[in-house]
């Protein structure tokens, strides 16, 4: 695993042992909160071992990129920028893999260029945070609660993080350094993604697609995920037994071993 610098971004890196398997490289982008840690801890190595050159992006305000004191003014095309400003570095256009908010980054990203592939996972659906949020209110009033806390640079509980990423059980440690790596987020960014710049469809290229979704996700539930699906005329995956990080989870393998065998199908 390699941490680089493109230009003022940083983009942790993970290549095969030998010769890749496949020319075409994979691009993971983070949700909120989060950065591109999330993706060394488990499906970086993973699809490194299976083949690929992978890389994964540290959006602009987040891990070790740049604007970190403009946090708050970043907007979604902002972020998405730093995905066409990674892409025009890498050998290859890449698969786009984008988690949560990554999903409608990767979205936003599709109206202005193409690519390969792409998988949403457990991403915010084109007609936005609005129906999630509702449902957060009525349904989970603490732990949104806590997001906006967190949203505003508040410390909540680690708790929270654990009913807002798992379903599965996570030892306290693990929580903990998961706990210690996450950060607030943009409120620009919330707001585009709740109403102010929400993908168009028609406006988008259409490369294959792979839309997943897990069985206990309280922040993009699967009928939010079915939503995405209709819109983009893909059928929708729903991992059962898993929460909203699904790439931290125990069975985590599950979702990888799904991207994998759908990847070479729709690539060289």
């Amino acid at each position: 695993m390699n941490a680089n610098r493109f230009g003022d971004l940083e983009v942790l890196a993970c290549s095969p042992s030998g010769k890749p398997a496949f020319a075409t490289p994979l691009l993971f982008i983070h949700g909120a909160y989060t950065g591109a840690w999330c993706w060394a801890e488990h499906f970086l190595p993973y699809f490194a071992d299976a083949g690929y050159t992978c890389y994964a992006v540290s959006l602009s305000g987040h891990g070790g990129s740049r604007r970190h004191a403009a946090l708050d003014t970043l907007s979604i095309d902002d972020y998405v920028r730093d995905v066409a400003e990674v892409v025009t570095r890498l050998p290859a256009q890449p698969v786009l893999i984008g988690h949560s908010m990554g999903g409608m980054v990767v979205q936003k990203y599709l109206e202005r260029a193409g690519v390969p592939a792409t998988v949403l996972l457990c991403s915010v659906p084109p007609q936005g945070l609005m129906g999630s949020a509702i449902g957060l209110i009525f349904n989970k009033p603490n732990l949104i609660h806590d997001l906006n806390s967190m949203l505003n640079g508040g410390h909540p509980a680690p708790e929270s993080l654990r009913e807002a990423l798992f379903h599965q059980p996570v030892d306290d440690a693990a929580l903990m350094r998961f706990y210690r790596q996450c950060q607030p987020e943009s409120h620009r960014a919330i707001w585009d993604m709740t109403l102010f710049n929400l993908p168009q469809p028609a406006r988008m290229h259409r490369p294959p697609m792979l839309i997943l979704g897990a069985e206990h996700d309280h922040l993009i539930p699967p009928a939010q995920v079915s939503m995405t699906a209709a819109m983009y005329g893909e059928p929708a995956h729903i991992f059962p037994g898993l929460g909203h990080g699904v790439m931290l989870e125990r069975d985590w393998r599950t979702v990888a071993d799904h991207i994998a065998a759908w990847l070479p199908t729709q690539i060289v």
